[in-house]
């Protein structure tokens, strides 16, 4: 057993950056005011969230003005979406996504159908990613909002962003992104992703969980999804969280600010899993071997059930995740996996292993001497 908590799953979330803690504290303590009372501490507290934002824009390469901050990357996708899609009913009826997006998308798609909404679900390739002409060949008179992820939270493909981009900047279509688990990990330029809107959450880089960003494009017409006061100019009612907002915009600062030292090294801890448990016989890298997140080591084992593999490594002190969700009492695969084409043998197998910047070169050999043994032990035993 490990003599400490081996956490290898990043991308479910992250622990708060020291630093992002001591920028919060004020906020919870002597700075207290709220940001829409013109008094001095009121005051105070708006100044605080003008510095926040000015500091997103310029990591994002937007204005101040496009900057929204939100209660975490959920709502972020909800009000990109529907906030885009009901704004323009007038226009049309038709959004595109992907067959791989996080169910915040997903299930916001769905939602929308029940309102007379059409969606288009692009395939993938046996990588996970989409092929831009796809896009370009979905988009109709009636298409009023594209919604592609940076970057897969559960096999860290990359997605030809910039060039899905360009196709929907030609056709004049808005084009979304749910950049969730990108934000602490690649950079964030949404002029060079040709993006008009674009999703973070904060505890995916070292923030506070219970906040999230979303950036407008100015010109972008949005319908709010939450009625009340009228804060992050008019596009989300709600005393603002002040101690949240701060926390973010540090967070991402450092995260944007540390990617050239951390990277390589992240990069070369999850290439070296890689290469360790694809020893394992009948195991296989999920994803793109190449354009993925420099922390994403994702795999699938022939005839393993991911749950158990889960069980038996947490026993060990090694926290992970797996593609497939339990679902009423039964183990369905990923969405994302099926989207892959691998076949249920292989889909229930999932592993995910999500490096962040404490995990060292031991922890990764722990794994890998640990997983071979798991593996065989629960095809022994049919699990």
């Amino acid at each position: 057993m490990s003599e400490r908590l081996i956490y290898l799953d990043h991308a479910a979330t992250t622990a708060l950056d020291p630093r992002v803690l001591d920028a919060m504290l004020p906020y919870f303590t002597t700075e207290y005011g709220n940001a829409s009372s013109i008094y001095t501490l009121g005051r105070h507290a708006m100044q605080a969230i003008d510095r926040a934002r000015e500091q997103v824009a310029e990591l994002l390469h937007a204005r101040p003005t496009e900057i929204a901050f939100v209660g975490c990357g959920s709502e972020s996708d909800n009000l990109a979406i529907k906030g885009m899609a009901f704004a323009a009913q007038k226009k049309g009826n038709h959004l595109i996504t992907s067959s791989i997006e996080h169910h915040a998308v997903l299930h916001t798609c769905q939602y929308l159908e029940r309102f007379g909404f059409k969606t288009t679900y692009l395939p993938v390739d046996s990588y996970g990613r989409v092929n831009p002409d796809d896009v370009a060949r979905a988009i109709t008179d009636q298409t009023v909002l594209v919604s592609i992820m940076y970057a897969n939270n559960e096999i860290g493909t990359i997605e030809p962003i910039a060039e899905i981009g360009r196709i929907c900047r030609a056709k004049k279509i808005p084009f979304h992104v749910d950049a969730v688990q990108a934000g602490g990990a690649i950079p964030l330029n949404v002029t060079e992703l040709n993006v008009d809107l674009l999703s973070l959450s904060a505890h995916k880089f070292y923030g506070p969980k219970g906040m999230g960003i979303l950036y407008v494009r100015q010109g972008m017409r949005l319908l709010p999804q939450l009625q009340g006061g009228s804060q992050e100019r008019g596009r989300r009612a709600g005393t603002e969280n002040v101690a949240g907002i701060v926390g973010t915009a540090t967070a991402l600062r450092l995260a944007q600010e540390e990617i050239p030292q951390i990277t390589p090294r992240l990069t070369a801890l999850r290439d070296r899993l890689i290469e360790g448990i694809l020893t394992i016989p009948r195991s296989r890298l999920t994803g793109h071997p190449s354009e993925r997140l420099p922390n994403n080591a994702s795999f699938s084992f022939e005839g393993v059930e991911g749950e158990s593999i889960l069980l038996n490594l947490d026993l060990l002190g090694v926290a992970a995740s797996t593609g497939s969700a339990c679902t009423s009492g039964s183990v369905d695969p990923s969405h994302v996996l099926v989207a892959l084409g691998l076949p249920p043998e292989w889909s229930h197998g999932s592993l995910r292993l999500t490096l962040g910047k404490e995990n060292t070169n031991e922890d990764v050999e722990t794994v890998i001497t640990a997983l071979p043994p798991i593996i065989e032990k629960l095809r022994g035993l049919g699990m």
